[in-house]
């Protein structure tokens, strides 16, 4: 994958043998099309208007697959580095919860 920064666009990335383009967004949204040449990938992994390019060549013109995107965290990392994370997390009670509380609750 290619991370970029074009429009909604955050990162790219080809599959050559398979022919399918993967499109991520700034949502966590991905889009994976089928049938892309090689050409198409070229262009619009070097354009210079990467979302204007996808928009008009890829968009409409190829059937997609929605999916979510593979976003892992900085922490998610070092966790599975580190072994960390596998405790689960501990609540700490408010203390204004108290003044809050509703009649009949304990």
């Amino acid at each position: 994958m290619k991370k970029i920064n074009a429009g909604k666009l955050r990162a790219i990335g080809y599959d050559a043998r398979e022919r399918i383009l993967r499109v991520e967004f700034d949502d966590g949204g991905a889009i994976d099309y089928s049938g892309v040449g090689s050409e198409v990938w070229r262009r619009l992994s070097t354009s210079g208007a990467a979302w204007s390019f996808y928009r008009d060549n890829i968009e409409e013109e190829f059937a997609g697959k929605r999916g979510r995107a593979e976003v892992a965290s900085k922490r998610a990392e070092l966790d599975a580095l580190f072994g960390g994370g596998a405790e689960p997390e501990v609540k700490k009670a408010n203390p204004l919860d108290a003044l809050f509380k509703q009649p009949g609750e304990e």
